[in-house]
């Protein structure tokens, strides 16, 4: 089985992955996180920069889990420690902005290695990397479905992210910060109980 295919089958992967994948990241927990990012930090270059890094690699990995091992995220711990991660994520959106002592550049710095590693966690078992899964073992092309579900990522978090810029100069940090508290929070108690089976 090879990695490669036709030029005419990896343009069909390609564009397929990228339409799915922006449309199930509308809306989606991953655009919310890129939202509260450039909210807190305001500064987009590195925030978009690290979202491009996440995505390729998670991608990446999330297609080779499909083309090699299609239900490998179907086991219940896996599930367990995904929602036990939105919870950590809701205290994590609570915490206040550090004190800008540091230098401009350190400072781009520590937003790109939060970014890359917020957007780690937040994608694990998220829907879109359900979806890369799925399409990777459907198509049987690891590099047409990852370049195409970054792209479709990247159409749906990058205006995100200058939305979250925008909003506040609107709305306080606090209550951005607080919402998104809650959105993860709920998140992660509903995915325990729907692994559970108390809600289906």
């Amino acid at each position: 089985m090879s990695i490669a295919s036709p030029r005419s089958a990896v343009l069909h992967s390609f564009a397929i992955s990228a339409v799915l994948v922006a449309l199930a990241e509308m809306g989606d927990r991953s655009q919310v996180l890129a939202i509260v990012l450039a909210s807190r930090y305001r500064r987009a270059l590195p925030i978009l920069a690290g979202i491009l890094v996440a995505t390729i690699v998670n991608n990446g990995v999330a297609a080779l889990v499909g083309y090699y091992l299609g239900g490998l995220l179907a086991a219940n711990w896996f599930k367990y420690l995904v929602s036990a991660s939105f919870i950590a994520m809701a205290a994590w959106a609570l915490l206040p902005d550090r004190d800008s002592a540091k230098t401009e550049h350190e400072s781009r710095f520590g937003i790109f290695i939060t970014t890359v590693l917020a957007f780690s966690l937040v994608e694990l078992g998220d829907k879109t990397q359900i979806a890369t899964i799925a399409l990777a073992a459907r198509f049987h092309d690891v590099v047409a479905v990852a370049a195409g579900t970054t792209l479709g990522m990247l159409l749906a978090d990058v205006p995100a992210v200058f939305l979250g810029e925008t909003l506040t100069r609107y709305l306080p940090v606090k209550y951005l910060r607080y919402f998104a508290a809650l959105l993860y929070l709920t998140l992660g108690f509903w995915g325990i109980a729907s692994v559970a089976g108390w809600i289906r």
